[in-house]
């Protein structure tokens, strides 16, 4: 069709092209297959067998989730349940200020990795936390909550030590709800949780 040899010129591209897009595609595979999120632990962690009541909806995943971090001190936490809530590649992201920084700063945790953090923390010391007011937003399988939580070191102590909002992705598969993140702050003098959060 094209008497310049152009034809040609463009069908070797168009091979190259093809080429070069099934490499990259190869080379994506490879690198999500050796993602940390899809390590054997983490897969074998996926399939403890979730409590029914703990994730047959969204309240109940999240007063599981509750429940399952609390306790009093010297109590073991049952962490094969807390692992059975969330979806495989699932994170945990604290965030807030370090002292004497302005700075806010997040870190993104997987369950194991929060796991390893907090238990010698919530087991030695006692803690207890729940949440007080939930706003749910959901969109066919997705939903999104904010849920200001209190915190304590024993469950009848007037006051909480701490107060935050705890902010939950959640999927559902079909078949039972999943956590996908959470990502939470606390309250503090300069950042007050506003009055609509405390509102049930």
């Amino acid at each position: 069709m094209f008497k310049d040899g152009s034809l040609e010129v463009a069908t070797k591209k168009g091979t190259m092209d093809k080429r070069i897009f099934v490499a990259l595609f190869m080379l994506g595979l490879s690198l999500w297959a050796q993602s940390p999120s899809t390590s054997a632990p983490a897969q074998a962690r996926a399939t403890i067998q979730a409590k029914e009541g703990d994730v047959r909806s969204i309240d109940s995943i999240l007063a599981a989730t509750y429940d399952v971090i609390s306790g009093p001190a010297g109590k073991k936490r049952d962490w094969d349940r807390f692992h059975s809530l969330f979806y495989p590649g699932a994170r945990l992201i604290p965030t807030g200020k370090r002292p004497n920084e302005t700075e806010v700063r997040a870190r993104v945790l997987s369950p194991d990795d929060y796991v390893e953090r907090s238990a010698p923390f919530l087991e030695k010391e006692g803690f207890f936390e729940r949440g007080v007011s939930n706003k749910v937003e959901q969109f066919g399988n997705i939903a999104q909550v904010f849920s200001t939580y209190e915190s304590r070191h024993n469950a009848g102590d007037d006051q909480p030590f701490q107060r935050g909002i705890n902010s939950f992705q959640l999927v559902n598969d079909g078949k039972r709800w999943w956590i996908m993140t959470i990502m939470w702050q606390a309250e503090t003098p300069e950042n007050p949780i506003p009055p609509e959060y405390l509102r049930k």
